[in-house]
């Protein structure tokens, strides 16, 4: 087995764009995405200024993080170590987008799935160099196999200096560059220049450093970025919608189950049926979600037919199936009015309300593009988010029955909050990654500011601590105090986590 690589020498790039076009003539890239692409930075100021170029592609890691993120391994790796896709699998559920640290898979909108430089290799396969090789003026983008010591690539390697992009992502990169200004393989040191250049008309959403991680970045910005393509956030509302659908689905669940550990399993409506009705309703809400979310919506049961197990969203969906399952033989015993049988599963029940849940922190773990969400807190915050969330909705519940033990479920609920407010801001005053630090500036004082301190800490956090404490203090309050507080905290969740989910997308990875 062979492991072929690039050796990219930017010192002989004259930033001509003719690998761009001759990669886009090869395979029919649609305008305004790509597979390679020249990226401008310039250093110094007038009259002392220099220009650096780097070829931006897929860096056909030895260790993938898109391969085992897919879940119907649509990314796969050839015998000869490319990295390389297959159209015919992929669900265009944009994770792989998410797991590149180095933002080299795009949408290809004219077949919505994902598209990547995969080392042409159906011309490698038959003897061909890549169409970039062929048509570079200065011979600057080399290939060959770095397992053989003889071949051009391995060559200037060994001889030369060269770096690779984001080596702290531990992917093992197959991409080499030499001669290449350092600031060019980080976009969080440079800053954005915006001057009517005749290529940027594709200038992106977020192309360097946002103004407010400019403003706040410090001496570590050294150069500006001149030219880059457009990429643009992968996940947005449907993944932040998914996220607060399964938390109510989990702490429901959760509620009732403790509910049934406290002696309550006879209560047949309060605890046995409507629980798993909303349950079951806000689960396959989730799953709409996740389907409407996908580019290629049609093929949703690949997850479940070419399944890669190692991605948590193929596990996802197994945890998924496996509490729906859980939750209807409950509505069934609830129905019979059997209460014994709701003893036997008031623990697998919660045990998978729990990972319901959770597992979307080991998902977003495989999200290695995405720092902020690779802390090891976020496992305990979706957690704490359940239990907010079903304390909501059973709060909500007792203006229209009677539901037992409702003043332990506000305890609960208000603790939940507690927790979840000391989570999140152990999670801001900790220090990270640049890129993490990056990414809370943005949903702390940038973009994302209003979302995450007004919707997410003061609608969520704030004010239903207040109404619960105040309903707390009351021997027989009104319910209707703590349905508003559970009506808050519910929105609440979702600003916080869309707020979430846009700033870990914000940093610029190319």
């Amino acid at each position: 087995m062979t492991r072929l690589g690039f050796a990219l020498l930017s010192d002989s790039c004259i930033g001509c764009h003719a690998c761009t076009v001759a990669c886009k003539s090869e395979h029919d890239v649609p305008l305004g995405v790509n597979r390679t692409w020249v990226k401008y930075i310039e250093t110094g100021e007038f009259p002392n200024t220099g220009r650096s170029f780097s070829v931006m592609r897929c860096n056909h890691c030895d260790d993938a993080p898109c391969i085992t993120i897919c879940p119907t391994s649509a990314l796969f790796r050839a015998d000869n170590g490319v990295v390389d896709f297959d159209d015919a699998r992929c669900i265009g559920c944009k994770s792989c987008m998410n797991a590149c640290p180095y933002d080299a898979i795009y949408i290809n909108p004219a077949t919505n799935t994902a598209h990547k430089c995969n080392f042409c290799n159906h011309r490698v396969e038959v003897g061909l160099e890549p169409a970039c090789v062929v048509v570079c003026p200065t011979q600057a983008i080399v290939t060959g196999d770095l397992d053989d010591p003889d071949s051009p690539v391995s060559k200037i390697v060994a001889r030369d200096k060269t770096a690779v992009r984001a080596p702290e992502q531990g992917t093992d990169p197959k991409v080499f560059y030499r001669g290449v200004d350092q600031a060019s393989l980080d976009p969080t040191r440079t800053a954005i220049r915006n001057d009517g250049l005749i290529w940027a008309d594709t200038t992106p959403d977020h192309p360097t450093l946002t103004p407010t991680m400019q403003a706040h970045a410090g001496p570590g910005i050294v150069a500006r970025t001149t030219y880059t393509t457009a990429h643009h956030l992968t996940w947005q509302s449907k993944v932040s919608g998914y996220l607060v659908t399964k938390a109510i689905a989990a702490g429901l669940m959760l509620f009732a189950a403790l509910l049934v550990a406290m002696g309550h399993g006879s209560e047949q409506a309060a605890v046995g049926v409507v629980p798993p009705v909303l349950a079951g309703v806000f689960t396959a809400i989730t799953g709409a979600l996740l389907i409407a979310d996908l580019k290629q919506p049609s093929r949703f049961l690949f997850i479940l037919t070419k399944s890669n197990t190692r991605s948590w969203l193929v596990r996802g969906a197994w945890i998924l199936g496996a509490f729906a399952a859980v939750v209807a033989v409950w509505g069934l015993a609830g129905i019979a009015d059997a209460g014994g049988v709701l003893a036997v599963l008031a623990l697998p029940t919660a045990v998978l309300a729990a990972a319901v849940a959770g597992y979307t922190a080991f998902l977003f773990g495989q999200c290695e593009g995405r720092d902020l969400w690779q802390t090891p807190l976020l496992l305990p915050i979706l957690l704490a988010q359940a239990v907010v969330a079903g304390g909501a909705a059973f709060s909500m519940l007792d203006l229209l029955m009677d539901v037992p033990e409702i003043r332990s479920i506000r305890i609960a609920f208000l603790a939940g909050i507690g927790a979840l407010a000391l989570l999140i801001a152990s999670e801001l005053w900790s220090k990270g990654s640049r890129h993490v630090e990056l990414a809370t500036l943005e949903m702390t004082r940038g973009a994302y500011a209003t979302e995450f301190w007004w919707g997410g800490v003061g609608v969520g956090l704030v004010v239903p601590a207040g109404l619960l404490t105040a309903s707390l203090a009351i021997d027989d309050a009104s319910p209707s105090t703590a349905a508003a507080a559970g009506v808050a905290g519910l929105i609440g969740l979702f600003t916080y986590e869309d707020a979430y989910v846009r700033a870990g997308q914000s940093v610029p990875l190319s």
